[in-house]
């Protein structure tokens, strides 16, 4: 399995290294990515030619969905979390390829200390240059409005036909609404 925009599909052989448009003709039409994804599946598992067809998401948007509130106490929580995480790596560093004559322990405890207060220093100056012009959090993500299953001409009405069958057995992903 490949991921919607990258993996393993990127580097095959036969497509094209510039974006490009897709080729083909429509055969379904979904609300959501799974749906689609489903129905390719469902043409797979039936043994179709799937290096024919194309996932297209249409109508693309950005959405940037508010996780809570930026406030200095999670900004220096999360800077002194993520140096800590660092240094107590640098700290393990040092201990594994024998660098330092310190014993074990207070190496690493030198080092996550040390992380820490690096951490906490460049989150605080982060947060303090933006003057609050961003007090949340936030994380996002880009989706489409609907996603359109495209196959090459000499397989389409074979891959319409199929997932017609698909959404009439009630087992399969239903078409968009209006396309």
């Amino acid at each position: 399995m490949t991921a919607p925009f990258g993996g393993a599909g990127r580097t095959a052989p036969g497509l094209p290294n510039l974006p490009t448009p897709p080729t083909g003709w429509p055969v379904g039409s979904y609300a959501t990515y799974a749906e689609a994804q489903r129905a390719v599946d469902h043409l797979a598992d039936s043994d179709f030619p799937v290096r024919d067809v194309t996932i297209v998401g249409v109508d693309l948007m950005l959405v940037e969905r508010v996780i809570g509130r930026l406030t200095w106490g999670r900004v220096l929580a999360s800077g002194g979390a993520s140096g800590a995480w660092f240094g107590l790596f640098f700290g393990l560093l040092l201990v594994v390829f024998g660098t330092t004559t310190l014993p074990p322990f207070v190496a690493v405890l030198i080092g996550l200390l040390g992380g820490m207060v690096f951490g906490i220093v460049l989150a605080a100056v982060g947060y303090g240059a933006s003057r609050g012009r961003r007090d949340f959090t936030s994380a996002s993500q880009m989706v489409a409005g609907r996603y359109d299953v495209l196959c090459q001409p000499r397989n389409a009405e074979k891959a319409r036909e199929m997932l017609a069958k698909l959404a009439m057995s009630g087992d399969g992903p239903r078409p968009a609404h209006g396309s």
